[in-house]
């Protein structure tokens, strides 16, 4: 199964993609994830990624889209995958439909929270870029770039929408629960 997690920073998209990957024995693809072991071993990418992720941006489509493309070719990702921050925008959107297919995607999973609600968990996970003014660009990217991405999804029949306030353990069943229905 491909599945496609979606929702604004804090949602909780990386903690449920990974419990749902585990549940179906694929796996989660992060591109967060990806970002901060570059940023970590303090390759090339990154300290370019380092500059702009302090900053609240997102790291330029040719950078993600030439990352995310080289994992999808692992082996792991035969039996299928979940992503986790890709794509982000509408360029994203059409380069991984120029290399899987516009309808490759098994279901997308949309996350829901308020603002506030997000704000505060941001906040609270204490790594070094979440900052009040990062958070609050965060969000706006979000709302501008990504959010428009649900209408894409939606209109191919692949949105399956989940409150993301709750318990995790609620929270991912939920998801289990709507991704069986399939």
């Amino acid at each position: 199964m491909r599945i496609l997690f979606l929702g604004a920073p804090g949602v909780g998209k990386g903690t449920h993609a990974e419990r749902v990957g585990e549940a179906l024995g694929i796996p989660h693809i992060s591109t967060g994830e990806m970002f901060r072991r570059h940023v970590g071993s303090r390759t090339s990418l990154g300290l370019r990624v380092e500059e702009i992720l302090s900053r609240g941006d997102l790291v330029p489509d040719v950078l993600t889209v030439e990352m995310m493309l080289e994992r999808l070719r692992d082996p792991d990702t035969v039996d299928g995958y979940i992503l986790d921050g890709f794509p982000r925008n509408l360029a994203q959107v059409h380069a991984l439909d120029g290399a899987i297919g516009d309808y490759a995607l098994d279901a997308v999973v949309v996350l829901e929270a308020s603002d506030e609600v997000l704000t505060e968990r941001i906040l609270a996970r204490g790594r070094t870029d979440d900052t009040g003014a990062s958070v609050s660009n965060r969000l706006e990217v979000y709302e501008r770039e990504t959010a428009p991405l649900i209408h894409v999804y939606r209109e191919r029949g692949l949105v399956l929408s989940v409150d993301g306030v709750g318990e995790i353990e609620a929270i991912t069943a939920k998801i289990l629960t709507a991704l069986a229905a399939l």
